[in-house]
């Protein structure tokens, strides 16, 4: 049987070129839009966001990347810095991320270091969510117990007392300004290392790695990036 014979049987559907990509960012922001065009899921920016505490233990959550800066590479996400997240992140800042999108047999890892976003960022991004959920962001304590879920409604009433918020307003849809909490922002996770995979017949996938050099500092010193095709 010929090569040519096997590339029918074994194919990856819209897998990697055979020459790959210098950068993989671009590939990764067209993959993350064509999810997003084609609503495969209702989130198609949702990943799965890796932490590990000093001890090296790790835990793992779904968030939302909600940009792809292609260059230098980095993306963005939000949380509240008091959660468990947050302060694992704050402890050790090396986290991985994964993108998975079953329906088009793609899936993304990304791996580097965070530092926090702009105030201007936070805020901006803040600003356009919903008013219940900046609401929200004033009334929980992520991650830390609390008695009861009447228990945690109650403290969203006191906060519309406390930040003096029109309630009818709110619920009439009408804008209403509820200023972010500065334990509240956006994440920059600089990747210094992307794997791109497409499923493939008989799991013979596709499936490559680029990895670069990250400097300090909350805007790194990036290096080139360097491709590797992998065995799947």
């Amino acid at each position: 049987m010929s090569q040519s014979d096997l590339s029918d049987v074994f194919s990856a559907g819209d897998g990697l070129p055979e020459t790959l990509p210098a950068d993989p960012m671009p590939t990764l922001g067209a993959w993350l839009d064509e999810a997003t065009r084609a609503k495969i899921t209702p989130n198609p920016n949702a990943i799965t966001l890796a932490t590990a505490d000093t001890r090296g233990r790790p835990s793992a959550r779904i968030v939302l990347c909600k940009a792809i800066v292609q260059d230098p590479g980095y993306l963005v996400f939000y949380t509240n810095s008091a959660s468990r997240k947050g302060r694992e992140i704050a402890a050790n800042p090396h986290v991985a991320a994964v993108f998975h999108w079953d329906a088009s047999g793609r899936q993304a890892r990304v791996e580097g270091r965070v530092v926090r976003s702009p105030d201007s960022e936070s805020d901006a991004y803040f600003a356009s969510r919903h008013w219940a959920s900046r609401l929200g962001a004033w009334a929980s304590e992520q991650s830390q117990p609390i008695a009861s879920r009447a228990a945690l409604l109650e403290k969203v009433a006191e906060k519309v007392i406390e930040l003096d918020l029109d309630l009818g307003a709110m619920l009439d849809g009408r804008p209403v300004e509820i200023p972010r909490p500065d334990y509240w922002f956006g994440y920059r996770l600089w990747i210094e290392r992307a794997e791109l995979w497409s499923g493939g017949t008989g799991r013979i996938h596709d499936r490559a790695v680029w990895t670069r050099t990250l400097g300090d500092g909350d805007r790194p010193e990036v290096g080139t990036w360097s491709a590797t095709r992998l065995q799947p």
